[in-house]
């Protein structure tokens, strides 16, 4: 490789180690609002810089690193939250019986579950508009900001989303 590739492939791997430090609580924090799993949640920020390493920046991950980011960060773990519902586990070992958690422990666990999983039905801009607003506590204007729109879209787009989400949590609790 001659010396400027190298140049450029240091520096390239330079630029998304900085994105990392800069970026990665807020990666994490994302990733485990949704998958309610410290696994799991190391793993998307991980995924995605590996991603990035090897196919390089893309001109939207040059413009607007953090939204870039983030919005991979809310695909990958939402396409986690899909692919649990569609893994079956098939096994010849016996089951282990666990003593049952406190009725209030199991109740707040299942409504976060219904609450992720109706969260992964959401269109993907919508599921991370909610979770812009309501995990990170960002400002519509923040939003607007950082999804590079403007303010009154992302307003009527959250109002949508969390009257979507009010009707999926119904259905849900109704299936119970």
């Amino acid at each position: 490789m001659s010396s400027w590739a190298v140049s450029r492939v240091s520096g390239s791997v330079q630029d998304l180690e900085q994105l990392f430090r800069e970026h990665y609580a807020m990666l994490y924090r994302t990733a485990y609002g949704l998958l309610k799993n410290a696994a799991d949640a190391e793993d998307v920020p991980q995924t995605i810089f590996l991603r990035l390493l090897r196919s390089g920046m893309t001109p939207d991950a040059r413009s607007n690193p953090k939204g870039y980011l983030f919005r991979a960060t809310v695909n990958l773990s939402l396409d986690k939250i899909r692919s649990r519902k569609r893994e079956v586990f098939i096994g010849t070992a016996q089951q282990i019986e666990i003593a049952e958690p406190d009725s209030d422990t199991n109740d707040l666990e299942a409504l976060n579950l219904r609450l992720s999983e109706a969260i992964a039905q959401l269109e993907p801009e919508a599921a991370q508009i909610v979770l812009l607003r309501y995990l990170h506590d960002q400002s519509d204007a923040d939003i607007a900001k950082l999804l590079g729109t403007s303010r009154g879209a992302i307003a009527m787009r959250l109002f949508r989303a969390r009257a979507r989400l009010k009707k999926l949590m119904r259905i849900s609790g109704e299936g119970k």
